[in-house]
């Protein structure tokens, strides 16, 4: 395998990586608790 191949094999499974995380992040089932997450800052003690 030289190192052309190898790049191109990185390169594709941090492309389905990041695919992954993007989709984990805008799934339905953790809108609630990301939206939980961003009011934090807004709730009083």
């Amino acid at each position: 395998m030289d190192v052309i191949s190898l790049r191109s094999v990185a390169t594709v499974v941090s492309f389905l990586t990041f695919l992954c995380i993007a989709g984990w992040a805008w799934s339905k089932h953790r809108s609630t608790d990301f939206s939980e997450a961003a009011n934090l800052p807004f709730e009083q003690d």
